[in-house]
C-alpha cells in the first residue's frame, strides 16, 4: 500500500472539471485508490461525486492511497493531476 499527501493547485479547488479528470484517472488505475481531505474519511477516488463532496479547495492538503500492483505509479499519476492548476488559462 502507497500513500501519499498532494497539496491542491488548482485556483478553484477540485470542482467539477479537474474532478472529473483526477476521477478518471483514478478509475483507469485499475487497483483501489481513496482520497481524504485533512483527517476526514476517506472516499473512493474513482467516485467523481465522492470527490467533489470533499469540498477540496487550493492549497488544501489531501491523502492519496493506493493498493495494488503499480501503485506508486499511480499516485504519481494522480499527484500531477492534483498538483497543476487546471483553472490557469
Amino acid at each position: 500500500m502507497a500513500t501519499r499527501t498532494v497539496q491542491i493547485g488548482s485556483s478553484h479547488g477540485l470542482h467539477a472539471r479537474p474532478a472529473k479528470l483526477f476521477a478518471q484517472a483514478a478509475k483507469d488505475a485499475g487497483i483501489p485508490v481513496t482520497v481524504a481531505k485533512g483527517d476526514g474519511k476517506p472516499v473512493n477516488a474513482a467516485s467523481i461525486l465522492g470527490v467533489i463532496a470533499l469540498g477540496v479547495e487550493q492549497g488544501d492538503q489531501v491523502t492519496l492511497t493506493a493498493e495494488g500492483d503499480g501503485d506508486e505509479g499511480v499516485l504519481d499519476t494522480l499527484e500531477q493531476l492534483l498538483v497543476t492548476d487546471h483553472d490557469a488559462e
